[in-house]
């Protein structure tokens, strides 16, 4: 247990409360690594994604060939130079945009919409601010047509798993950017997705917060069992809360490498024995990096 203290210390170092409590309940056993009951199933493929933009008047390819296979579980994180098509390549999964060719397959079916089985988080939450949070984690259930009963009761239980259930009855503009995000992450949750879908969610966050949310969120994966595609220019983040990490080339992009952390958690940034995942992803992305560099002064 001793790993477990020493993350529950993380937390009231930071906040000095005692927060993280019936996560952790859940969280059997703390320090193991990585372990599959069953054969990997294979959840999402992604085949020869090509994605190009008018620039200008000229066509620039974003993605050129990206090939991806997300197993059931999965924590997967992708990192990049900015602009090198991360971003492109999830709102392509979710069904916001269409690739140009190559395609999408969820549970081995193409997909090539939105729909309830994935949903995503922004950077920025996409919250409605004139709607209390209660309504805001309940609006895609509304929408769906769950009776008003079994969406409060869903909305509950995901406010309590975010530690929002006193903030149920204010309104979204009244929070801090944190606490926003864990509204969003709130109402993806409640839709009980396949596969929850994160755009740089954390980016706007103060480190402070953003440390705490990066233990709730492994806490909150291993308790839903949620596969999860999560989108991020920090290496840490990657380290943090990935299972797999897909570093991504410069454009026009593809996965230039897969790197597999199986190691324990809850995992903190202060742990010195994830410096050698840091360091790869990190000598993957070097030359990425100086790339889009060089293509920025040209």
């Amino acid at each position: 247990m001793r790993w477990g203290k020493l993350v529950q210390a993380k937390i009231r170092s930071l906040f000095k409360i005692n927060i993280i409590t019936t996560l952790y309940d859940n969280w059997s056993p703390f320090g193991s690594q990585i372990t599959w009951e069953n054969d990997t199933v294979t959840k999402l493929q992604a085949r020869n994604i090509v994605k190009h933009f008018d620039h200008n008047g000229n066509s620039v390819v974003a993605l050129d060939g990206v090939n991806l296979n997300v197993e059931e579980g999965d924590f997967v994180c992708i990192v990049g130079p900015s602009g090198c098509g991360k971003s492109t390549f999830l709102n392509i999964v979710a069904g916001l945009e269409k690739p140009d060719s190559g395609e999408i397959l969820l549970n081995g079916k193409p997909i090539s919409d939105p729909g309830p089985d994935r949903t995503m988080v922004f950077q920025e939450g996409a919250l409605f601010p004139w709607l209390k949070v209660i309504d805001n984690v309940e609006f895609g259930l509304k929408m769906a047509g769950i009776p008003t009963d079994e969406r409060r009761e869903i909305s509950q239980r995901y406010l309590d798993m975010m530690q929002l259930t006193k903030f149920a009855d204010s309104y979204t503009y009244q929070l801090s950017t944190g606490m926003k995000q864990r509204v969003a992450i709130a109402r993806a949750l409640a839709m009980d997705p396949e596969i929850l879908l994160m755009d740089e969610p954390f980016a706007a966050l103060d480190s402070q917060t953003r440390d705490l949310l990066l233990v709730e969120l492994q806490l909150i994966w291993e308790r839903t069992k949620k596969t999860i595609i999560f989108v991020t220019h920090n290496i840490s983040e990657s380290v943090i809360l990935g299972n797999k990490v897909e570093v991504f080339k410069n454009r026009p992009s593809k996965i230039k490498k897969e790197i597999i952390i199986d190691y324990r958690r809850p995992r903190l940034a202060e742990d010195e024995n994830l410096q050698q995942y840091y360091h790869q992803i990190l000598d993957e992305l070097k030359s990425e990096v100086i790339a889009r560099t060089k293509d920025e002064i040209q």
